[in-house]
């Protein structure tokens, strides 16, 4: 085992380029722009791509194995992994080739031939040596092999890095995700994590070679003069990873996880602007969507929720604006199309309307900031515990169908559920919960007989309640 890490130290250490000879290899410290050739290929084979509107379909392109041209350029990225487990041979001795020797050549797509043993070759010619080499495929035929993901490891595709260059060198960006990274190696890959603001403007100083998973490194500097980077998928060509992989955590590989173009954010007025990066809190329970697992889907969120606003982007041709909000407490993030004026597109006026930001949200924390982590557990679960107060329980069930008082003068609240359950709420003489207890009833009983106590201090007709609803 030392031998297998001293072996792999060895590689890194003796057979890495050094950064000043690759153009395409640039770092945040001391970045030199250079201009590369760009690759004649992709651009004529996006020519043929239908047209799309959107930046990353527009200018990106995902090539399977199975649309690859010859001429298609890659660059040798391999992880420690594969200085261990070896990607090419070469076609004149058939002898495999360590990546760490070929570790940031150019390789040529030659197209794939099959062999008469039954195997497949991936063919290439490396720019560097003028060498031919091959990868073999693990099994199946090419076709079998080409509709997956898996690609040829250790190759990030030249392509997406030379459209890049061409397309964001010197533009404006507006930072999406809050985890960068800074280079710590001037010619090797170490490099350490620095936290920055959301919707920071930043310009593009210096494209290269990121990964084979995020082949594109952007490099951008602020206006403090703080430089540094994402590797990012622009068309995932090669990538070997599953889109539905690009989520969470890894969902700031992808270039609009980490990046947005100034011009949508700008078209927001300053008094909308205003809202970014602050606390606010849901005053009615209200439906967002949210992303898991790959899918959007739709979610009631209950009154009560705090919120810190991340991003604000203009629905076109609208007056709305999608909001992405991340709640709190469980940095869970939610989207949230709303306007911020309560006029409607009639000319009337509604400040009632679950459209409306005035109406939904409250700016900070709420009630939030009065209540204990377990009583606010509590109100998004619709749940009474002992110790809440009267508002506590009105933000977790709503309105009861009836309020009475007993001889001490203690209240009481009657909830009635669908059913048939009838939920008794007992308050002490300081407003603080002392018993929340379920019996079997329904409304009318429960209204009924509440009119029998010495006091009814109201009630909701026809016996139906509204309870907070859990997230």
């Amino acid at each position: 085992m030392k031998k297998v890490i001293l072996m792999m130290g060895l590689a890194f250490a003796v057979l890495t380029v050094s950064a000043q000879d690759n153009p395409y290899i640039v770092k945040t410290k001391g970045v030199k722009k250079t201009v590369v050739k760009p690759d004649k290929l992709s651009a004529a084979a996006q020519e043929e791509e239908p047209e799309a509107t959107d930046f990353m379909g527009k200018n990106f392109r995902f090539y399977s194995m199975c649309d690859w041209k010859v001429g298609m350029r890659f660059m040798v990225i391999p992880e420690k992994y594969d200085l261990l487990v070896n990607t090419f041979r070469d076609a004149n001795t058939n002898k495999e080739v360590s990546s760490g020797k070929l570790r940031h050549h150019i390789m040529v797509y030659k197209g794939h031939e099959d062999m008469p043993n039954g195997r497949v070759h991936v063919n290439f010619t490396c720019e560097d040596n003028n060498h031919d080499y091959y990868y073999e495929l693990p099994n199946g035929t090419f076709d079998d092999y080409c509709y997956g993901k898996m690609g040829v490891p250790t190759l990030a595709y030249l392509g997406d890095v030379d459209k890049a260059r061409e397309l964001l060198l010197g533009k404006q960006l507006l930072t999406r995700t809050q985890l960068f990274r800074v280079d710590t190696e001037y010619d090797g890959d170490g490099y350490r994590e620095v936290t920055v603001d959301k919707n920071k403007v930043v310009e593009v100083k210096a494209i290269g070679v990121g990964t084979r998973s995020f082949p594109v490194k952007i490099i951008v500097e602020d206006e403090n003069g703080e430089q540094y980077y994402q590797n990012v998928a622009m068309s995932k060509t090669n990538c070997g990873m599953r889109d539905d992989e690009f989520i969470v955590d890894n969902e700031k590989f992808l270039f609009q996880g980490s990046f947005e173009f100034s011009d949508a954010n700008m078209a927001v007025s300053q008094d909308v602007k205003d809202y970014l990066n602050k606390t606010i809190h849901t005053k009615v329970a209200t439906s967002m969507s949210s992303k898991g697992s790959g899918k959007v889907r739709d979610i009631k969120v209950p009154r009560f929720t705090g919120f810190v606003i991340d991003e604000i982007v203009p629905v076109k041709n609208t007056r709305y604006y999608t909001l992405t909000l991340r709640e709190t407490e469980s940095r869970r993030i939610y989207y949230k199309d709303i306007t911020f004026t309560a006029e409607d597109e009639q000319g009337g006026y509604n400040e009632d309307s679950e459209d409306y930001f005035g109406y939904v949200f409250g700016m900070g924390e709420g009630e939030a900031r009065y209540t204990s982590k377990e009583t606010r557990a509590a109100i998004r679960e619709g749940r009474v515990i002992r110790g809440m107060t009267k508002d506590e329980v009105l933000l977790a069930m709503g309105e009861p169908v009836s309020k009475i008082t007993d001889s001490d003068g203690n209240d009481m609240w009657l909830y009635a559920r669908s059913n048939g359950v009838v939920l008794d709420v007992k308050f002490d003489v300081k407003g603080l919960v002392k018993q929340a207890k379920a019996r079997v009833g329904d409304a009318s009983k429960a209204k009924s007989s509440s009119s029998s106590k010495k006091k009814n201090v109201g009630g909701i007709p026809g016996g139906t309640m509204k309870t907070g609803t859990p997230l």
